[in-house]
């Protein structure tokens, strides 16, 4: 290891290190709390929480020693500081999350093993392509398909149930990322004019067409308004960038305004979801009663919160899924949901720094769309709990509970940290090269 890759490395312990101890002292006033009883064994599995990161992080040091030091610490603080919180809502589900946060870490480190240049995606992306949509579409399917909390998103094998959609996105990201490098002249030039705009070949607006129709289905369908708009987000964010033609972001604004319009109209469960957002209090015992207890508990926090574990998140429904971070609030105020923005703020500015340093297309535009899940998906999410835009059951990175959601995220994680070792490992290799 070079003197440089294992300075990076040490960064990494020590912020690895320091993100722990915030999560132990969360957890001690948990237990130091009047009104909680936290059993002895969620000790345990708070230590083996704290271990995989360190099973991370030597993980990176074996296999990526050039990589980014700043992700990791981010990502351990976050999911530390949700399974504190998960375990103080519901205990079983705190075990049991810690499980998942177990199959996330093989699943990084099995991503780091297998995929010593991310390049080699590049040549399946149309197999990528495939396996997105199949996996988008998968609940869809009669006897696989799971109908749970209102929405379409599950499928049941056996005893387990789980969201393909997780893993659709990274899919379709690695898909997009390789053909808008193979065809980002084609849709960046014009050749027919509409008025004063040159347009490409409208062939070429097959792929935006095809994102906004399975989008729409999603939202119709599936009863998903979160996933619909997270996937034609990242659609029209990556054809933007590949292309830097604004008409390409304006007209996907204006597809997806006018497919919620119709979807409005002539859907009722959409209906629903937008109304109680404009409104919730007349449907505050129905409909609304969990957006309403959120907003009780963010002005039960008021500035610094009631404390770690003298809160009462537990009154709102699913609070350790969709509503995590009104538990957050209410306990930690809006100093601590400040603290969680910036958190993730700095994931999203961290992520987006290793698509700018990347020197190949396909490994700048696979780190900006993989970026854009965990951005936008923060967003929806957090703006859904705020009452800035409607509710949607999209899970919040790293903290929420979900096993699909969480192992999904560590998968984007480890092809960042992938990204970042290869970038620094090509700029080493060119230094050397000029210096001989």
């Amino acid at each position: 290891m070079t003197q440089q890759a294992n300075k990076r490395r040490s960064i990494e312990l020590g912020l690895c290190a320091l993100s722990a101890a915030v999560v132990v002292g969360a957890y001690l006033l948990t237990v130091f709390a009047d009104r909680t009883d936290l059993p002895a064994d969620l000790v345990v599995f708070l230590g083996m929480v704290l271990g995989l990161v360190g099973i991370a992080h030597i993980a990176v040091r074996r296999l990526a020693p050039r990589a980014n030091p700043v992700l990791l610490p981010l990502v351990a603080m976050l999911n530390g500081l949700g399974f504190v919180t998960i375990a103080r809502l519901d205990r079983d589900l705190g075990r049991i999350q810690s499980l998942w946060i177990a199959v996330g870490v093989l699943a990084f480190v099995v991503v780091l093993m297998a995929v010593p240049r991310v390049r080699t995606l590049e040549r399946y992306r149309y197999t990528f392509a495939l396996l997105s949509v199949g996996a988008l579409l998968l609940p869809l399917a009669p006897v696989l398909g799971r109908e749970i909390n209102g929405a379409r998103l599950w499928i049941r094998v056996g005893t387990l149930n789980f969201q393909p959609g997780e893993a659709a996105k990274v899919l379709l990201v690695v898909f997009l990322a390789a053909y808008l490098v193979e065809k980002r002249e084609l849709l960046g030039v014009g050749t027919r004019r509409m008025g004063r705009m040159l347009l490409p070949d409208p062939r070429h607006f097959g792929p935006l067409l095809l994102a906004w129709g399975v989008s729409i289905l999603v939202m119709v369908q599936e009863k998903d308004l979160g996933s619909s708009l997270l996937f034609f987000a990242i659609f029209v964010a990556m054809l933007y960038v590949a292309t830097a033609r604004i008409a390409y972001l304006a007209a996907g604004v204006g597809m997806f305004a006018m497919g919620s319009v119709a979807a409005y109209q002539f859907f009722g469960h959409v209906q629903v979801r937008v109304d109680t957002w404009l409104d919730p209090w007349p449907v505050s015992d129905g409909q609304g009663f969990q957006l309403v207890q959120a907003l009780f508990s963010f002005g039960s926090g008021g500035f610094a919160g009631t404390g770690i574990g003298l809160g009462s998140p537990g009154k709102i429904p699913n609070a350790e899924t969709d509503f995590i971070f009104a538990a957050v609030g209410e306990e930690l105020g809006l100093l601590g949901t400040t603290a969680v923005l910036v958190v993730y703020l700095l994931i999203v500015v961290t992520g987006l720094g290793i698509a700018l340093r990347a020197s190949q297309p396909f490994l700048k535009l696979l780190a900006m769309g993989l970026t854009t899940i965990l951005g936008i998906q923060t967003f929806i999410i957090l703006g859904g709990v705020t009452r800035l835009i409607p509710l949607t059951g999209v899970t919040l990175p790293f903290m929420s509970y979900g096993g699909s959601s969480l192992v999904a995220n560590f998968v984007i994680l480890a092809l960042l940290l992938r990204i970042s070792d290869e970038t620094a490992s090509a700029d080493a290799a060119a230094l050397v090269a000029e210096a001989s």
